[in-house]
């Protein structure tokens, strides 16, 4: 099976920045895209950025110009850098990736890591 571990939430204030960390584990042959969604309370979940294999991006408009997402694939690790946070950007957020398993051939799987909460205020 395949695990995902986030790490990198916390309080931060108004202006600030943090970096997510989600690391992938478990019988991996090969991951596809990798990405980053968010629900606040009371809210949907929703996709806040995309990564694919290739380093290929798409963000939220919510987001854009403010969070970076990046990958480092020899680690199958993906990272959200979130610059300028405000208030609004008070969520869990949790990575999401699809991923080829060995012994199932070229089937895809999607996985979802436990959630890190992030708080913006003051």
């Amino acid at each position: 099976q395949v695990q995902l571990v986030e790490s990198g939430g916390g309080l931060v204030q108004p202006g600030g920045s943090l970096r997510l960390s989600c690391a992938a584990s478990g019988s991996i042959f090969k991951i596809d895209d990798m990405r980053w969604y968010r629900q606040a309370p009371g809210k949907q979940r929703e996709l806040v950025a995309t990564i694919t294999r290739g380093g290929s991006t798409n963000y939220a408009d919510s987001v854009k110009g403010r969070f970076t997402i990046s990958r480092d694939n020899a680690k199958n690790t993906v990272y959200l850098q979130m610059n300028s946070l405000n208030s609004e950007d008070t969520a869990v957020y949790y990575c999401n990736i699809e991923c080829m398993i060995y012994g199932l051939g070229t089937t895809k799987l999607e996985y979802w890591g436990q959630g890190t909460l992030v708080t913006v205020s003051e």
